[in-house]
């Protein structure tokens, strides 16, 4: 069943992006800002002791945790985190020690791939 709702909700997040760009004609680059600011305040919503977006991955898993709302998601997740423990400085250390490893994946694997394929433009 875990792998039924991850697929689902995965899916649902990627008809969201989907309708953005068709049904309101935003470009790829607006529709991802979007997705990453709404998982952002999905985020910076706590319930309990636990964020609304904490609560979602629970449910979904993968399907949460995949698509580019996790992005924002880690964003302010690592920024909160920092704040408790290192004050105001933390908001900045904490966005770039929670999300470092995702950058510096896609600049090294875009790298790459401009290596291998010719580029258009």
């Amino acid at each position: 069943m875990q792998f039924f709702w991850a697929f689902v909700v995965g899916g649902a997040i990627c008809v969201v992006g989907q309708l953005l760009m068709d049904v309101l004609r935003l470009t790829p680059a607006h529709t991802m800002s979007t997705l990453v600011v709404a998982g952002a305040v999905i985020d910076g919503i706590v319930i309990g002791n636990k964020s609304l977006y904490e609560r979602f991955i629970e449910f979904a898993g993968a399907g949460a945790t995949v698509p580019i709302t996790s992005f924002g998601n880690s964003l302010v997740h690592g920024a909160l985190a920092e704040l408790k423990t290192n004050g105001a400085i933390g908001i900045i250390t904490g966005i770039f020690e929670v999300t470092s490893a995702g950058i510096s994946a896609a600049i090294i694997f875009s790298f790459l791939a401009a290596l291998v394929f010719k580029p258009q433009g």
